[in-house]
């Protein structure tokens, strides 16, 4: 099993689940996500985000699980990534992986990171990987 690495653009939608949460300065939220990924990976990604936006101007931290379904160079299937990330006034911090055991299809026993760049509001994605000989 060597390392695989992809890369291409994806659309994105958040979509505000319910009303904010303002307490003490601090904003929470829960927003559903629904993302098309072209490229080296072609498919769809649906999950739930939880959001934390703090008074400081750049602070701010988010959760999310993401099912991610669709054809990886040619093979097809499902898995799941988990993000954290966090924003320090302004100072990025982001880890996207995928959950151990969560592949289905011809992308079972997957693992791996993702990365994403976001260039002028336009969202690409870096995803390194490993799958077992099929």
């Amino acid at each position: 099993m060597s390392q695989q690495h992809v890369a291409g653009p994806f659309d994105v939608t958040v979509t505000p689940q319910g009303q904010p949460e303002v307490r003490d300065g601090v904003t929470t939220g829960r927003m559903a996500i629904d993302k098309r990924y072209h490229g080296e990976f072609e498919g769809t990604g649906v999950g739930e985000m939880l959001s934390a936006l703090t008074a400081t101007e750049g602070s701010a931290g988010y959760v999310a699980i993401e099912r991610v379904t669709g054809t990886l160079q040619g093979r097809r299937g499902s898995f799941v990534v988990q993000h954290s990330g966090t924003m320090a006034r302004g100072a990025q911090a982001l880890s996207i992986s995928v959950v151990p055991d969560s592949g289905t299809g011809e992308l079972a026993g997957i693992a791996g990171t993702m990365r994403i760049r976001i260039e002028e509001r336009a969202h690409f994605y870096e995803f390194d990987y490993i799958l077992p000989a099929s």
